[in-house]
């Protein structure tokens, strides 16, 4: 493979991954890493490094969309950055100490568990009165938004700001030490532990993650796992990709996004378990 149909190769990859992340709120990066390991055979810490930038292009291409369309919840996300920043810097620390076989292994554990978690939750509109949580009243987190699909105004509540922020943490963790902006761990976690909808918690991730990948990027370059060539068309790809997506996500039903997460998940956790007992 020429070095011009590898780059082409990576940014037609990454225009893809690009769309399907900032749909699901994943960040793109979750599909990258897999895609240059397997398909395109590159180092899992340069994937890990381009999967990065390429985080913080998919934030930056499909945030400002969401914020625009009033989905994404800006209170809840600098809430919660707290915690996420917190962990990313600790998991880019670790993710220099951990062989490669682990970082495989521990990514797909982890997307299986995000997968099953989401499976297991009720359809989106549940007639159970949520208990009250005291924080995110004092903090005004509560929220609406208009679903252009299902052609109403949707109000909801946020509860469990407690237990989001711990797993948030855990996320942020994951985040560094995968190189992923953990929009796998952030939407079930917002989405289960918080109770917002799905469509406000990947638009809220999206805004997230880049704020997260972002924090553990410096490490990742001072360490020398940022190689341009790979990250400059992952980036670039990733960034096209996210801005067609966020077009997308108000005109589609929300139990679609939610069978569309819990498959891709399911399929990439598959690849990197293979992947990590080779």
């Amino acid at each position: 493979m020429t070095p011009l149909e590898f780059t082409a190769g990576i940014a037609g990859v990454s225009i893809i991954a690009g769309l399907i992340g900032s749909l699901l709120g994943l960040g793109g990066g979750i599909l990258v890493i897999p895609a240059l390991t397997l398909l395109f055979h590159v180092d899992i810490r340069y994937a890990i490094g381009a999967s990065i930038v390429s985080v913080i292009a998919t934030s930056s291409g499909a945030a400002a969309a969401y914020v625009r369309d009033r989905i994404t919840n800006i209170r809840v996300a600098m809430f919660l950055e707290v915690a996420t920043v917190t962990g990313a810097l600790a998991g880019a620390f670790l993710a220099g100490r951990v062989h490669g076989r682990w970082l495989f292994l521990t990514f797909g554990l982890a997307l299986l568990y995000s997968a099953l978690g989401m499976l297991r939750k009720p359809h989106e509109a549940r007639s159970v009165a949520l208990p009250a949580d005291p924080l995110a009243d004092r903090l005004r987190l509560h929220g609406a938004y208009h679903d252009e699909a299902a052609g109403r105004s949707v109000e909801y509540r946020v509860r469990g700001t407690a237990p989001g922020l711990g797993l948030m943490a855990l996320a942020g963790g994951l985040s560094g030490l995968l190189g992923i902006g953990a929009g796998a761990f952030k939407v079930p976690a917002m989405d289960l532990a918080m109770g917002l909808p799905i469509k406000v918690s990947t638009a809220t991730s999206n805004f997230m993650i880049g704020v997260t990948a972002a924090a553990s990027a410096g490490v990742y370059f001072a360490r020398g796992d940022i190689d341009p060539f790979i990250a400059a068309p992952v980036a670039t790809g990733v960034l096209v990709g996210a801005m067609a997506g966020s077009r997308l996500l108000s005109r589609i039903q929300g139990r679609v996004v939610r069978w569309a997460f819990v498959l891709v998940l399911a399929w990439i956790a598959a690849q990197m378990f293979l992947q990590g007992l080779r």
